[in-house]
Formats: C-alpha cells, structure tokens, sequence
C-alpha cells in the first residue's frame, strides 16, 4: 500500500547523502519532495501541513546542524514524524475488571467487519482468551450465515439467535449475548453490528442504541484503508454521532496509497488499533506506529518479523536443528526431511514475499520480491516427498535411475530434482559452517565472516613453490626446458645447470626456454 511513498521519500532521501552540512535550500528542496509524496499518498492537507512544519522547524535546529551526518538525521526527524501521525506509542486494548470485555464494532457497509470478527477473535484466541463473536448485523443479506462461517474456520464460539436478512431486533441480541457470554463462561464479547453504504441517521441510531444496550469495553471503528480521503470524513462523522475509542484498518494489503492510515489518527486524535493486511484469518496484527513508519521508509519491520517467528517455531525444533547443524560430522545428521520441516515452518509464516519485505533495503529490489512464485515451495515439497525414507536420509545415493523416479512421482523434470539435492548440499554446508561459529563462507580473514586463521596457512602453504602454467602447450615447453637443464647439470656437474669449468660465462639458455624469458 505504501510502495508510491515509500518510494518517492527513498528517492528524496539519496539526493541528500554526502552533503557534509544542510543549507536553507536544501531543506526546503526535502520539505517540498516530502509534501509532494504526502499528497500524492492521498493524506489529508491539514495532516500535511502539520507535518511538514515540524519537519521544517527541527531540521533547522540543532540536533541536524550540528549532527556528523545530517541527511541522516533528516532521516531520523522524518522517522520520528511519522510515527507521531500514526498514533505515537502502540495503542492496547483495555480489558473489563468484571468479565465480560465487551468489544463493539462499528463502520460502513463493505469495510470488512464481519471478517474482522473473525480474525480478532482467532488473534484474541490466541493470547488464552475465549471469545464469543455476536450476529447483530440482521440487514446485510447472508450477513449471519458469514459470521457463523468465519467463527467456525477461526474456531470461537458465535451467538446468532436471529436468522437476519432483515429480521430480528439487533438491540435485543446485543443484550441477550452478555447472559449467555456469562452463562459459558465467555470473557470476551465481540458483537458485529450493521453497517450502511454511506452515513445516515437510521445507522447512528442503530448503532447508538446497541451501545447503550451493551455499554462497551471498547467501541472500534473498521475502515477500509482504500477509500482514501473519504475514510476521514466517514471517521468523524462516526466520532462526533456515536463515537468510538480506537481505528481498525481493513484491506491494507490492498493497492490504495495509503493516505487514510496517515490521516486518520491525527484527525479524529483516535489511534490506529489493529490492521488487517490479507484475507486469511491470520493476517491480522496489532497496529504499532514505530513498525510501520520503519516499513514506510524502507528500514524494514524486524521486530513483526522476529514475532511471527517465535509465533510459528518450536524452541524445541529449533534446538534439534542447531544442535544436528553443530555436530561433529559437519551437518551431515541434517537431512531432507529436516529441511522439509524448516520450509514448512517457513511457510505457516505467510507470504514469503511478505516476509522478505520486512528485511531493511528490500524496497530496492521490490519488482524481484513481487515475482516470487509462492508454488516453488510446494514443487520443493513434492520432490522431498516423492523420495524414500532412505534417500531423505542420505541423498548421496540419489542417481541416474532414482532421480528419474522421484521426478515422475513428483511430476517435474529430472532437472529439478538434480538441481534440489545440489542446493540442499550447499545450503548444509553453509547452515553447519554459520552453526558452528565459522560466519558466511567465501570470506577469509574477516572476524566473524568466515574462514579463520587455518584458512590463510592452508591458502600459503598452496602457494609455495613454482606455479604451472594453465596452457598444456606452454606448459610442455617449460618441462622440457627444465629437463635438459637437468641434464646439462648432471654432464658438467655445476650447481644449477651451470657449467662447473668456466663459472657460466659461456652459458646460453636452450632454445625452448629462451621465448617464454
């Protein structure tokens, strides 16, 4: 969603490096570039206003002026900004003393929130708590049967008394649902209401009563994060008729650019809460202003990245792999099944896209990361799976006739199952070199890069000596000379070849040997 940002304040940024000092111009030029990629971004004017004044004042104070590297520190201001309009500190949700927590959810008709209950109660589910997710969209055609399907593949309990499409009292539910949250023993409550194509008054007076009804925890708006400029007035006007206490951004993964997550929080002085980012259940995080502005300015999202990790692999796992990495056998006990299991983890992540977009500088090879064929993982897993235990084991013994079979049970060319084994040969040979202490191969003498100090005896102890000549031809001519050199020393017994009578000052070369001199 950010890509045209993103790119446009790279861009702004690489004109300022080198400069040793920052004149009034030079700032004025970054100001302008900035405002120009805020606008296009779609970010509401008063929000880019703010934003640039504040740039401009603090560039022109001392903590740039008097920096060893200004660009950088522009770059640090610029960071800092950012994460002050979208919110400043990650905003958590506040829970009831007494359970139920009840969580309402409010927003326009198409903005996600019905998806949205589903993914906040597997996210919430996930954290030990056991949520119930409330059917009071009854307008919406279909719109219970959609939240019944969305509990079930989240696996949360739903409370839908009311068949909907149009029948039923939305007010009643909300108010049945905290008895029955009681009654099983639900801590928290997540009731989805109705929305409208557009703001009118039936909707704020729906919305209004069923929050009288329930009294809510906490009131979330959903916006969906494509609609641009509009989402900010939608906001407000929901702020100002109902109200709310925090900002979900829906459909982030979309190709919108990103102005409404800019301009949102500033606006309605409400924080970003949450963002859903894909249309798996899983695809949805806590909102954390720091990680995105990083993500904006292409200094990547380390942090997310370390969480999904620890999310997703076991320590135990992780353990026996390092420790079959570190053996004594050189890694020889990390086998294709074992590399098997690694990519599967990999995989239950995300994108691998995604994730690779969360590493600092990938913006600069962005087109390469959006060409990334998500498949490849599955043909790598077929072609494990279509050997035999004993080949996963040692793949050594995978020849002619046997890659043939993987290949047709794998339905790929014989190519591609040569080409994996020679891959998974050198990515054990890297893992166990890195595992053991040894940092990256191909990179002697560097601390902590590989290729020690036995390294560089071994490369001298190869040097010693008279090196050979690559070229068979000249090659030959150099034997041959040595050899009647050889000779004529053995005939006239001189050290070297030279004759012992007359101290070689009569010595010619031979023949053979007097081009190459």
């Amino acid at each position: 969603m950010f890509d045209t940002l993103s790119d446009r304040l790279s861009a702004t940024f690489k004109n300022l490096r080198g400069k040793g000092r920052l004149s009034e111009a030079d700032i004025d030029a970054t100001a302008r570039e900035i405002r120009i990629a805020l606008l296009e971004a779609d970010v509401a004017l008063p929000v880019v206003r703010a934003f640039i004044a504040n740039i401009k004042e603090r560039a022109r104070g001392a903590e740039v002026s008097q920096a060893l590297n200004p660009a950088q520190q522009v770059v640090k201001v610029v960071n800092e900004e950012l994460v002050a309009i979208l919110g400043g500190e990650t905003r958590r949700l506040r829970f009831a003393k007494t359970a139920p927590t009840v969580i309402m959810l409010a927003g326009l008709q198409g903005a996600g929130k019905t998806t949205l209950a589903g993914k906040l109660g597997l996210w919430l589910k996930g954290q030990g708590h056991s949520p119930l997710l409330v059917a009071c969209d009854l307008q919406r055609p279909n719109a219970v049967n959609q939240l019944s399907v969305v509990a079930e593949r989240a696996g949360v309990a739903v409370y839908a008394p009311e068949p909907g499409n149009g029948v039923g009292d939305p007010v009643q539910v909300a108010k049945d649902s905290i008895e029955f949250a009681k009654a099983k023993v639900h801590d928290i409550v997540i009731v989805d209401t109705a929305g409208r194509l557009g703001i009118d008054q039936e909707l704020m007076q729906q919305a209004a009563d069923i929050r009288d009804a329930v009294s809510p925890d906490e009131i979330l708006f959903v916006v969906d994060a494509m609609i641009g400029q509009d989402a900010v007035n939608t906001a407000e006007a929901f702020r100002d008729g109902v109200g709310f206490d925090g900002v979900v951004l829906s459909k982030l993964d979309g190709d919108a650019r990103g102005g409404a997550a800019l301009s949102i929080a500033h606006v309605t002085g409400k924080q970003v809460m949450f963002a859903s980012n894909g249309e798996k259940l899983e695809d949805f995080d806590a909102f954390h202003p720091d990680r995105m502005a990083s993500r904006i300015l292409d200094m990547g999202d380390l942090l997310t990245l370390i969480e999904q990790a620890e999310k997703t692999f076991s320590q135990e796992e992780a353990a026996k792999m390092a420790s079959k990495l570190q053996s004594s056998k050189g890694g020889k006990d990390f086998t294709l099944d074992d590399f098997l299991a690694q990519m599967e983890q990999v995989r239950k992540m995300g994108s691998i896209s995604k994730l690779l977009g969360m590493l600092p500088g990938m913006g600069q090879i962005k087109d390469q990361i959006n060409n990334i064929d998500e498949r490849d993982i599955d043909r790598t897993a077929a072609i494990i799976k279509s050997m035999t235990p004993k080949e996963r084991a040692e793949p050594t013994i995978i020849n002619g006739s046997r890659r043939a079979r993987i290949a047709k049970g794998s339905g790929v060319e014989v190519s591609a199952v040569k080409s994996l084994v020679e891959r998974f040969f050198e990515a054990r040979k890297m893992m166990s070199k890195m595992a053991q202490g040894g940092g990256m191969p191909g990179m002697p003498g560097m601390p902590g890069m590989g290729g020690g100090p036995g390294r560089q005896k071994k490369q001298v102890k190869q040097a010693k000596g008279k090196r050979k000549s690559g070229n068979p031809m000249k090659r030959k001519a150099e034997e041959q000379a040595a050899a009647a050199r050889r000779e004529q020393a053995a005939a006239q017994g001189g050290a070297f070849g030279l004759p012992a009578q007359d101290g070689g000052k009569d010595f010619e070369l031979p023949d053979e040997f007097k081009k190459f001199m």
